[in-house]
């Protein structure tokens, strides 16, 4: 990933670990190889087609307020602090929403991969993270918003 950046290609990323490894890193050489880096990833990708024209990855959109990714909350999304302490591997994989490994269920029932991908965005987008909020939405309709200085959505 990085040789393809510092060479000027186009990058279609489809995972947040290059850039949550490597994030100053990779944005480095974006800018400076001249690259062009798409987000693959829905939430990610869903931004990016929302952010206006030549907006390139790693600089901040004009005229964004904010980003909001979305989760589902999980299969712990109701639960007490003492049923959480007390779930099983099995509980954290049986996502209400998706099927998805068992490593990637058990970050999503955590919130882990939410962090993850906050992180991802941090970079992807050029923005501080108290400009991304993640929101519980059950129904995993939307996964991801853009907030304008206007007041859209």
């Amino acid at each position: 990933t990085l040789a393809a950046a510092r060479a000027g290609k186009r990058l279609l990323l489809a995972n947040k670990e290059s850039l949550v490894m490597s994030g100053p890193l990779l944005m480095e050489a974006v800018r400076t190889g001249g690259s062009v880096l798409l987000p693959i990833d829905s939430e990610h990708n869903a931004i990016f087609q929302c952010l206006p024209h030549g907006t390139r990855a790693g600089e901040a959109p004009s005229g964004v307020r904010r980003l909001l990714l979305t989760c589902s909350g999980g299969p712990f999304r109701d639960s007490s602090a003492e049923a959480i302490a007390a779930a099983t591997p099995e509980a954290a994989v049986a996502h209400p929403n998706w099927v998805m490994g068992r490593k990637i269920s058990v970050d999503s029932a955590t919130l882990m991969n939410k962090g993850l991908e906050l992180i991802e965005a941090c970079f992807l987008f050029g923005l501080a993270p108290e400009r991304v909020d993640i929101v519980i939405h059950p129904q995993s309709i939307i996964h991801s918003l853009v907030e304008y200085v206007d007041g859209s959505l």
